[in-house]
């Protein structure tokens, strides 16, 4: 992420349909094997829908198989994590090989987006038995002739359904980034993520940045990482380190916040806008670049801390800091092996570029058939515009919809959601992005977006780049545009998100049916965490 280095909630009512349930005196044991279909959301023209299988019975469900019709002018576009064939209006959904059984209790789910609106579907069975549980059904239609699937089987093992997590109430994730550099000049340290209360709202920490090298995963900063020496005040538990034990640094630090906060999940993230250049590499041999990173994130000494790996490709097949060419293949093929090497347990995710424009970022790289591999997807919806173009014109970096006069079309963080959505990227694997600092010139005259600047405003760190925490008191927002603030304070203009626009995009991220939020990153938040908290708050 470029200053940027920077379980999901169906909505909906759940419609109790025709879903199957095994007969009492079956082999699979006594009680049920059932089936409810959610709608994820509506536009009208389509909707999405979220399949769930569940066992009832006392016994492991070797397989299951689903048949049902839809009413018409409703028809199946796509699915994933399900072979589905059709005749006419009846449907056919059957396990994927790499499923595995149901165990007692257990449920799997699967999903389809569906043109026109959503309708309940109509004679639904479960390996022959009706869906809700009960007895066989007598037969009232001839079973239909199957045709090929729709679309290939996966060559590689892709994940069913996350792992079952312990989170906060509201089941929405809140993903945020911890730097690792921000131990040094920022002096912000696990322990803060504790002290500022956003420990607590979090789902998972995303912990910046790996490095790719030599087609491997390797470390970024060993000293911040695992060797750097707390005292007792600045440990997470108020126990110091002792220069003899096995680890240290920021690690054994968030093993000892994870310990504090049960539900927690730590993902090590590797690449960002520096350390993205390996990747091209990488795609020459996914497989041994798996192994790599399954040997650094699983080595014995840390391999508590960590529940999984996010891959920060800046960008497959198009440029960042520097240019891939490696093909519209290769992130999905990376993204595989990961998962094929991690297994299904681990998180494997993915922050992408948000580049909603056509012939853009997105349509450089099939992130759809990389999604099937994926818990969720980050597309990074902030950076759009900043003082990388030095005379402007000023614009909000993170704006949520399209504006008069927005400098590129697609560049704002609805366009890439719709983009990604229309590419059969289930809703609920996408989280929508969050800036905790804003994008700022100096030498501006027009207090409205859009106007000229000689260069970009100072900053603390970073010219043209100031932290939340430091903006709301110093140039305080003044206004508002596309779903983000601004504001100009003599001749400096800066954009970013203040907890009311953050509810604004909260709300918007619930009527997508998106699976949460992420944010770029905790050490610019407030030492109450006053931005996560509008997160949390807004999502629910």
């Amino acid at each position: 992420m470029k200053r940027s280095l920077r379980r999901a909630l169906w909505v909906g009512a759940v419609m109790a349909v025709t879903v199957a349930t095994v007969p009492m005196a079956t082999a699979f044991g006594a009680g049920s094997v059932t089936a409810t279909f959610a709608k994820a959301q509506d536009w009208g023209t389509g909707h999405e829908t979220k399949v769930t299988v569940t066992n009832g019975s006392d016994a492991t469900v070797s397989t299951w198989r689903i048949e049902f019709d839809l009413p018409s002018g409703t028809t199946i576009s796509s699915f994933w994590d399900a072979d589905v064939t059709s005749s006419g209006n009846h449907y056919v959904a059957v396990k994927k090989s790499w499923a595995g059984g149901l165990a007692p209790g257990a449920s799997f789910s699967w999903g389809y987006n569906g043109t026109g609106a959503f309708k309940a579907p109509l004679n639904c069975t479960v390996n022959g038995a009706p869906c809700g549980g009960g007895t066989t059904p007598p037969t009232t239609t001839a079973p239909p002739t199957t045709t090929p699937p729709t679309t290939a089987p996966p060559t590689t093992p892709p994940p069913t359904t996350p792992p079952p997590t312990t989170t906060p109430p509201g089941g929405k994730k809140v993903v945020g980034y911890f730097a690792e550099w921000g131990v040094y000049g920022r002096n912000y340290h696990v322990k803060n993520i504790h002290t500022s209360g956003s420990a607590a709202k979090l789902t998972h920490i995303l912990y910046a940045f790996g490095n790719t090298t030599g087609g491997r995963c390797t470390i970024g900063d060993s000293y911040a990482d695992y060797d750097k020496a707390y005292t007792a005040a600045d440990s997470v538990d108020g126990v110091a380190d002792t220069w003899d034990q096995p680890l240290r640094g920021s690690f054994n630090q968030l093993r000892k916040l994870k310990k504090m906060y049960p539900h927690l999940k730590v993902i090590w993230s590797f690449g960002g806008w520096t350390w993205s250049g390996g990747f091209t590499q990488a795609a020459q041999n996914p497989a041994a670049f798996a192994n790599s990173c399954h040997s650094l994130v699983e080595d014995p000494r840390w391999a508590d801390v960590f529940d999984g790996i996010d891959v920060d490709w800046e960008y497959p097949n198009a440029c960042g800091l520097s240019c891939d060419a490696s093909g519209p293949n290769a992130f999905k093929n990376v993204v595989s092996a990961l998962r094929t090497k991690f297994g299904s347990s681990a998180l494997v995710t993915a922050a992408i570029t948000a580049d909603g424009s056509n012939g853009g970022k997105i349509d450089a790289t099939d992130y759809a058939g990389a999604a099937p591999y994926l818990n969720w997807i980050m597309p990074m919806t902030y950076d759009y515009f900043g003082a990388f173009n030095a005379q402007g014109p000023t614009a909000p970096h993170s704006p949520l919809y399209s504006y008069a006069g927005i400098p590129q079309q697609g560049f704002w963080s609805d366009a890439a959601i719709q983009k990604l959505k229309s590419k059969g990227i289930p809703s609920s694997k996408l989280l929508l992005g969050i800036g905790f600092y804003g994008r700022g010139w100096t030498g501006v005259t027009q207090t409205a977006p859009g106007g000229t600047a000689t260069g970009p405003a100072p900053g603390t760190y970073e010219q043209g780049i100031e932290d939340y925490k430091v903006l709301k008191n110093t140039c305080p927002a003044t206004g508002t545009i596309a779903g983000t603030a601004y504001a100009k304070c003599g001749s400096n203009w800066w954009s970013y998100d203040t907890p009311s626009t953050i509810n604004g995009k909260m709300t918007y991220a619930k009527n997508q049916g998106l699976g949460g939020a992420f944010f770029w990153e905790l050490s610019g938040d407030t030492g109450n965490g006053e931005l996560i908290g509008a997160i949390k708050g807004g999502l629910g």
